[in-house]
């Protein structure tokens, strides 16, 4: 008898508008094309961004929230969160867990996508504070204030929001990848995505063939057959 398939719901948690079309939008466009549901939770609008001096931050952040639902879209993914911290001076600290463990209640997911905390000093913009301090938060999130009823207790007692504990997360942006996702078949929806924050893009041009460089790297190291593309990911079962 065939397998009944089971749609899972994922929750993609990162620091700033386009991160995740950086690093996880061709994994979400093959995941969304296969009937999952995908997320996006992002920590700040992204107010930072950009090197226009005359241009006020309120308005880069409502520019930037524009910019990152219109690339959503072109994965599928239709069901985005802004949480509003500043952006250059995220904190791993209890608000913040607050806050992101108060979206994983709410969205239950059956695997949570997030930055890597963990530095890495060959890849310096992986490796931006507001991306360290979003993954560290969001683990924590994740185990043990989501799962905890005692942490927290306001999100249950006056939210009605109970606990959920997520299986598992994939971490992006790490060095020491255990899965590769072969997103040959989604790049050009990658590449259409990175191309919606046209705020960030000071040569748009190249952004197409930097992605692809990139993936084609990823694949190569992950053993896909050549030609491929692909992203990587550590998994860390957090059941």
């Amino acid at each position: 008898m065939k397998e009944q398939f089971k749609p899972l719901t994922v929750l993609c948690v990162a620091a700033h508008p386009d991160d995740l079309d950086f690093g996880t939008a061709g994994t979400t466009a093959v995941w969304t094309g296969d009937g999952h549901r995908v997320v996006y939770c992002l920590v700040t609008s992204g107010e930072a961004g950009g090197d226009d001096p005359s241009l006020p931050r309120t308005e880069m952040a409502k520019i930037r929230k524009r910019e990152q639902t219109a690339a959503a879209k072109r994965v599928g993914v239709t069901e985005l969160h802004f949480l509003g911290f500043p952006d250059g001076a995220v904190v791993a600290d209890l608000t913040l867990r607050k806050a992101i463990a108060r979206v994983i209640r709410q969205v239950r997911p059956d695997r949570v996508v997030t930055q890597s905390p963990v530095r890495r000093l060959d890849r310096m913009y992986s490796s931006h504070p507001d991306h360290l301090a979003t993954g560290e938060a969001t683990l924590n999130a994740i185990y043990p204030d989501a799962r905890n009823r005692f942490a927290f207790p306001e999100l249950m007692n006056e939210e009605g929001l109970e606990p959920h504990t997520v299986p598992e997360v994939w971490l992006s942006g790490t060095d020491e990848p255990n899965i590769y996702i072969d997103i040959t078949g989604t790049i050009e929806q990658k590449v259409e995505a990175l191309l919606c924050h046209k705020s960030q893009l000071d040569e748009p041009d190249k952004m197409d063939n930097l992605l692809r460089e990139w993936a084609s790297e990823a694949a190569k190291a992950g053993g896909l057959p050549p030609g491929s593309h692909a992203e990587c990911f550590r998994i860390v079962d957090t059941t």
